[in-house]
C-alpha cells in the first residue's frame, strides 16, 4: 500500500476548472485499486501555523501498489483531460509515502 498526499495550489480565477478536472479525475481513482480517502479545502481559519502559502486543496490518497498508481497516472481517459490541469494548476505537491 502506498500513500499520497498532494498538495495543490491553483492559478487564481481557475477554480472551475479545476473541479472539472476533478470531476474527470478522482472516479478514475478506483479504476486503479485507489481510494481518495480525505479531500480538503482549508480556510485561513482552519490554519493553526504555516510556513508556505495556504494550498487550494489537500489530497490524501492511497493506491494498493505503485504500479496502480502509475497505471492511474496513464490513463487514457484521464489524460485527455490534463489540459484542464494543467490551466488550473499553478503548482502541486505530491509526498508519497508508507503507513508506519
Amino acid at each position: 500500500m502506498i500513500h499520497l498526499t498532494q498538495i495543490i495550489y491553483v492559478f487564481e480565477g481557475q477554480e472551475e476548472i479545476f473541479h472539472e478536472f476533478e470531476d474527470i479525475s478522482i472516479p478514475i481513482i478506483s479504476k486503479y485499486n485507489g481510494r481518495l480517502t480525505l479531500r480538503i479545502r482549508p480556510t485561513n481559519h482552519s490554519i493553526i501555523e504555516n510556513n508556505i502559502d495556504v494550498p487550494y486543496e489537500i489530497h490524501l490518497l492511497e493506491f494498493d501498489t505503485q504500479e496502480d498508481f502509475d497505471n492511474f497516472k496513464k490513463d487514457k481517459e484521464r489524460k485527455q483531460f490534463l489540459y484542464l490541469k494543467e490551466k488550473s494548476i499553478k503548482t502541486s505537491i505530491l509526498i508519497q509515502g508508507t503507513k508506519l
